[in-house]
């Protein structure tokens, strides 16, 4: 998983594949995650939770908050309650 900010998104990829993203918009210390996706081929193998949890430890070392408008990292932080403190509700 790595930052992409000139394209304002997370990745995942698989050699010079891209496997799946999180596409985001910074406001000032918020992340605001509006949209992920994952190759239909890598479907059913952990790649978007990999990605999710992966963009969440960076928001959390970079010390920001995470505005979740994405309904995948919405369920996905339901899921999980030990990120519940990154999530900013603004």
């Amino acid at each position: 998983m790595r930052d992409v900010p000139e394209q304002s998104r997370y990745e995942v990829s698989d050699g010079d594949r891209v496997l799946g993203l999180a596409a985001y918009r910074r406001q000032g210390d918020r992340v605001v995650f509006t949209h992920t996706e994952v190759d239909p081929a890598a479907g059913g193998r952990g790649v978007g939770s990999s990605l999710v949890r992966g963009a969440l430890d960076d928001v959390r070392t970079r010390g920001l908050r995470a505005v979740p408008l994405c309904p995948f990292v919405r369920a996905w932080l339901d899921r999980h309650p030990d990120y519940a403190d990154l999530v900013d509700a603004g």
